[in-house]
């Protein structure tokens, strides 16, 4: 694993973290009203948002950190000398014909803590043309993910966009909130894309899970008891009956990945106590994903529906995440119990073929599944250069095939040291730095 391209990925808990903008929809005599929360330092900045998951990571990081630091009324004059150029890069189609947006409000709060996120509100309308029956929302992809909420009609349309993505024509009557199925299946994509590829320190702990054993038994053990654990606290924080900190639960998730990363090095089975352990890990991660979904909120008429199709997302991430992992290590763990009697040069050529088939998988996977796209949020090769390192530790296993339990040694055991260098580096940037 490459332990250089995963410290300096995107971390969930830094403090200037992209989160996705919320604007609810109006519809009153002859306007449009678009009530907007948003980070208005990233857009003035002219921080590209689908390429960054934190805009500590944007090349405008100086100038996006002094517009955070300024007062209100100086922030509000700056979004204003923007706007004209913003304007124009929201889609506003009504009934086919493209509207441009007038802004009517900016509020901007004061900065009560310069570690956190400052969002503001502001207002925009377009003058409906009369008989207006439908309209299609958007904007550039620079501006991040949206979320569309329509207000004041029977039935509302409520859409989480990626970025660069519009909504489909919503009726302004109302009468386009998604069905139960509908929104099952809409969420799915949003609980994936969590995990794959945004979920860095969720992947970390999966993998550390996985390198524990090459057996199968005590894998699923492992992720029934995560799966079990963070599904309780997913759906308690979702209904709000828990509430803990972003602060807390962050680091902790990190010292999780440390922990079963170092447990992999020394312990050569599943221990009777490890279950519990990641139990208890589960529901931290659980409280991690809630945070993820507190960001934009759940459908009220469809909470369910969304909370199983968003959970059911984030387990076909980790399954993505196992499945890519055991394509590369198969052949090693073969050879290294036996199994491969055809001789080395299969061994080889089994490798470098389940290695490009598990390329091409992660190629598939990490720009979108079911139609997203999430090219640039996490740079490819922070995917890509890890598996192919850990391809050549397969390699070296199976050419060191003669030694005693090769594939621990030379495969497992040194992934388990990166992951846990990583976390280690998550821990400490995300209590100290």
């Amino acid at each position: 694993m490459s332990s250089a391209l995963w410290l300096s990925a995107p971390s969930s808990a830094l403090a200037h973290e992209v989160l996705p903008a919320i604007a609810d929809m109006t519809q009153s005599e002859g306007q449009l009203t678009f009530d907007l929360s948003a980070n208005l330092e990233s857009f003035v900045a002219g921080i590209d948002l689908a390429e960054v998951a934190d805009t500590n990571e944007a090349p405008q990081a100086a100038t996006y950190d002094e517009l955070h630091a300024l007062p209100p009324a100086e922030l509000d004059t700056a979004f204003r000398e923007f706007w004209p150029q913003m304007a124009e890069r929201i889609t506003i189609k009504v009934d086919g014909t493209a509207l441009t947006p007038t802004l009517t409000a900016v509020e901007v709060p004061e900065v009560e803590n310069p570690e956190l996120v400052r969002t503001s509100e502001i207002q925009f309308t377009v003058d409906l043309p009369p008989g207006a029956e439908s309209v299609v929302v958007g904007w550039d992809r620079a501006f991040g993910t949206l979320v569309i909420r329509q207000m004041g009609v029977d039935a509302p349309y409520d859409g989480y966009l990626e970025a660069g993505a519009q909504t489909p024509p919503i009726t302004l009557a109302g009468g386009d909130q998604a069905g139960p199925w509908q929104t099952f299946v809409n969420y799915i994509p949003v609980g994936f894309d969590h995990i794959v590829p945004l979920g860095l320190d969720h992947i970390l702990f999966v993998l550390g899970l996985f390198f524990l054993s090459t057996k199968m038994g005590p894998l699923l053990w492992q992720i029934s008891a995560f799966t079990l654990a963070h599904t309780i606290t997913l759906a308690l924080a979702a209904l709000g009956y828990v509430s803990v900190p972003g602060s807390i639960v962050e680091p902790l998730i990190a010292a999780s990945i440390v922990f079963v990363a170092v447990e992999n090095i020394f312990a050569r089975g599943l221990s009777p106590w490890r279950p519990v352990v990641i139990f208890g890990f589960g529901l931290l991660h659980g409280l991690g994903f809630a945070s993820v979904l507190g960001e934009f909120g759940l459908p009220p008429g469809s909470f369910v529906p969304a909370l199983i199709g968003f959970n059911i997302g984030v387990e076909l991430g980790q399954l993505a995440v196992v499945a890519v992992a055991f394509l590369i290590v198969r052949e090693a763990i073969r050879v290294d119990m036996g199994r491969n009697e055809a001789g080395l040069a299969t061994g080889l050529y089994g490798v470098g073929t389940l290695v490009a088939g598990a390329l091409a998988v992660a190629a598939f996977m990490v720009p979108g599944f079911l139609g997203g796209d999430l090219m640039g949020e996490i740079p490819l090769w922070n995917f890509f250069v890890p598996l192919t390192l850990l391809a050549f530790l397969c390699l070296l296993s199976v050419l060191n095939r003669d030694q005693l339990d090769a594939y621990r040694r030379i495969v497992a055991v040194p992934a388990s040291v990166a992951i846990a260098i990583v976390g280690a580096y998550w821990f400490v940037e995300r209590v100290f730095l």
